[in-house]
């Protein structure tokens, strides 16, 4: 994570796509934080882009390309924040690395291979940073790659094809889209959306894969999609696309297998109308889950019990159209949603006792916004 030093501070409302945004100017001395958005952006807005953000007030302005790719749909920012990865949701798939140029205005590409399947729509790094996995959603397959010091792949990759099938109908086949590393770096976690499985595979001596078995059996036509972990405590949250529901579960750090804790709704009751889930985050003290709705368009509100038993508090509308990701600020203070079919991005407040949202009325325009990173 990177920050600047800045005192100029400008608006941010009902913004064309890719604007820079523009008002009177407030004398605020506050380090802003940096913004990686990844975007599906076409033409010649195409790209990873990096947006200022004052956690004081919650603005964003200051959008700017750092990195020509195509289509990075998911992105993952390493610990020291030097180094930058992308799954590219292209066919063939593929999976870049980045690191900053010297002055950190741009990111300079590393190395690009193949995400052997098509479509990669997830990138995960294991704990200690030395292997790299991407999920692909349209072979439903993923692969792993060894990592150098320096943070480039090695082209030594080992891929694995999911089969099977679900009675929905976006469940023909396995439809790969999330790879999580376990917290313990001794398993790989793949969220299977076309098999209503998550898998886990081992991680062997030699940083290869061993025999994949069910860490859990979600219900028929659930679809997972996305997995997060508790902070603190051996727990995971599952966002199903499908059925619209979020799962808690209970993780056995020996053997890589999840129990099912809780199941609930991120909808409304009287809600009729097509939906798809999408993503899914904790707040740092476990307190709370937030799960967002393309389709209602909003993010559902949790809290979560010290067993690990899930209660709807509140849906909050997004402002925009098909949330497919959303982040908390490293202090937690907001929530920002990337709403990908309204070309904006879009800032909640948190309130930190309740766990819910209150729009703060910034947003940002930005063409096909799909993965936020702090």
């Amino acid at each position: 994570m990177f920050s600047i030093l800045w005192v100029l501070v400008v608006g941010c409302k009902n913004q064309p796509k890719n604007a820079n945004l523009a008002s009177a100017p407030q004398q605020i001395h506050k380090e802003a934080l940096k913004l990686l958005v990844g975007t599906f952006a076409e033409g010649d807005d195409q790209g990873i882009y990096q947006v200022d953000f004052n956690p004081e007030t919650g603005e964003l302005f200051n959008s700017r390309r750092v990195a020509i790719e195509n289509k990075p749909g998911y992105l993952y920012l390493s610990k020291d924040g030097n180094r930058v990865y992308s799954s590219n949701g292209t066919k063939p798939g593929s999976v870049s690395a980045f690191q900053w140029n010297k002055d950190k205005t741009a990111l300079d590409k590393l190395s690009n291979f193949s995400s052997i399947g098509d479509g990669a729509c997830y990138v995960g790094v294991s704990p200690e940073e030395h292997l790299l996995a991407a999920a692909n959603y349209s072979s439903g397959s993923i692969v792993i790659y060894p990592l150098e010091e320096k943070g480039g792949m090695i082209d030594d990759p080992q891929g694995v094809q999911h089969s099977g099938s679900g009675p929905h109908p976006n469940q023909k086949s396995a439809h790969a889209h999330c790879v999580q590393f376990s917290q313990n770096g001794k398993f790989l976690y793949a969220v299977d959306l076309g098999i209503d499985q998550i898998l886990t595979y081992p991680i062997n001596s030699d940083n290869k894969l061993g025999e994949a078995q069910v860490a859990l059996q979600l219900d028929p036509g659930d679809g997972p999609r996305h997995l997060i972990f508790h902070p603190t405590e051996n727990k995971v949250f599952i966002i199903n696309e499908l059925s619209s529901t979020v799962v808690s579960a209970t993780v056995d750090e020996e053997n890589g297998v999840f129990t099912k804790i809780d199941k609930k709704s991120t909808l409304p009751e009287d809600y009729q109308e097509p939906n798809a889930c999408a993503d899914i985050h904790i707040s740092k003290d476990g307190k709370f889950l937030y799960a967002s709705n393309r389709g209602h368009n909003s993010i559902a509100v949790y809290s979560v019990s010290e067993v690990g038993d899930l209660e709807l508090l509140g849906i909050e509308n997004v402002q925009g159209d098909w949330p497919r990701n959303f982040a908390l600020s490293p202090d937690g203070n907001f929530l920002l949603v990337a709403n990908q079919k309204s070309d904006n991005i879009i800032v909640f407040r948190v309130d930190k006792q309740t766990g819910l949202l209150k729009y703060t009325g910034n947003q940002l325009g930005l063409s096909q916004p799909v993965c936020l990173k702090f």
